[in-house]
């Protein structure tokens, strides 16, 4: 499932660079785009564990 959001991040990215790049952007396609990927990127962060977890046993 990891593979999928990097893929669908890269996609949105892709989508929204390109059409910033055009005469006339399409607003609402950037929008749409960045919020996959700002939407994807919460899904990969939500994985990783933070910094002070892996250390609440050994607390004094």
């Amino acid at each position: 499932m990891k593979t999928v959001y990097i893929i669908l991040m890269f996609v949105a990215a892709f989508v929204a660079l390109f059409e910033q790049s055009k005469k006339e952007p399409n607003v609402i396609l950037m929008v749409v785009a960045i919020i996959v990927f700002m939407l994807g990127l919460m899904r990969l962060m939500s994985k990783v564990p933070g910094k002070g977890e892996k250390d609440n046993n050994n607390e004094v």
